[in-house]
């Protein structure tokens, strides 16, 4: 499934609109996992941009709780939402690419994607496979020939079990080089953060994670990224990292970033969060805040994100059946 980089046209519109009034303050963005990864991130990535956004009161940022609710990749933020506390109005949830993968697979339960409201996406990031930089693994070809003669030898870090997100991409890199993923050794984290900490502790020897997550990590010299999963080699710190495709192996996992909220807030509340929103994802600021934390332009909000996210859990429920991993 492709991701072009994309910008919502209610953005620019609403850039050049009068400022919609602001929630009022206090304000909660809940991550469903651990300290650390990409979700995390995504939280402190529409803290900064509310924070900086012209015309809005900056405590709006500031006085933004980040809580955690690790448990499921999801699973366990979903629900409290859902079942507990539908109408809050100033309640956002992080949600990936991962995220619309476990929803395609049926790991929320009978939960479909319209059972929320999708508030806005703020950007996109890759899939990429990662190991220490001590390790004996220079290149994706060093790893894909170990894992053919000695699987049983390398850990895999990935957040989530089998079905995961993180599954998933090694799985189709390495069944594309020609590695059975049933022979593959895996060691289920729950988040990116806690996958780089089990491999700078040699628990695992490989972290199959997210572009992000990487760049966060790469800046402590302790981790060499052998393939970024994108259609070309990105900017930035991982400027030097190759591309699966560059190396013989033709996969691209890209992955979207954003929030969403209860599905009886009040139409009121959601349509301000949506505008306001719009405008933080219009202003140059944003642009480089996002760039600053390792992701790549992709802007949808309101209903052409819940439409996208229609389409998108469709898509990964297709992928994930050449595995047998939908129910």
């Amino acid at each position: 499934m492709a991701i072009a980089a994309a910008s919502s046209t209610a953005a620019a519109a609403a850039a050049a609109a009068a400022p919609a009034a602001a929630p009022a303050a206090r304000v909660e963005c809940i991550v469903p996992s651990k300290p650390g990864g990409a979700m995390d991130l995504t939280c402190k990535l529409a803290q900064k941009g509310l924070q900086a956004l012209p015309g809005a009161p900056g405590e709006l940022g500031r006085d933004m709780r980040i809580s955690y609710a690790p448990g499921g990749i999801g699973a366990v933020a979903w629900h409290s939402l859902v079942s507990r506390r539908r109408a809050e109005p100033n309640t956002l949830v992080v949600f990936s690419g991962g995220s619309l993968l476990n929803l395609a697979q049926g790991k929320f339960g009978k939960a479909k994607s319209d059972d929320v409201r999708w508030v806005a996406a703020l950007g996109a990031d890759y899939g990429m496979i990662a190991v220490r930089s001590d390790s004996a693994y220079k290149t994706l070809g060093d790893l894909v020939a170990a894992l053919k003669k000695h699987p049983e030898k390398v850990l895999i870090g990935v957040s989530g079990t089998i079905g995961s997100q993180d599954w998933l991409k090694i799985a189709l890199v390495m069944r594309t080089a020609g590695v059975d993923p049933k022979v593959l050794r895996f060691v289920a984290l729950e988040g990116g953060g806690e996958a780089f900490t089990a491999m700078d502790a040699d628990y695992v020897q490989v972290v199959s994670g997210d572009a992000s997550e990487a760049t966060l990590n790469a800046a402590n010299g302790k981790t060499r990224v052998l393939a970024v999963l994108s259609e070309q080699r990105l900017p930035g710190v991982l400027a030097n990292a190759p591309t699966a495709r560059e190396q013989g192996v033709d996969v691209v996992w890209p992955i979207i970033r954003g929030v969403w909220m209860g599905p009886q807030v009040a139409d009121a509340d959601y349509r301000r969060w949506v505008q306001l929103f719009d405008r933080m994802l219009a202003t140059p600021q944003f642009a480089q805040t996002r760039a600053a934390y390792g992701l790549y332009p992709f802007a949808l909000t309101g209903d052409a994100l819940a439409d996208y996210v229609r389409k998108a859990v469709d898509n990964y429920g297709k992928r994930a059946s050449e595995f047998g991993l939908v129910r």
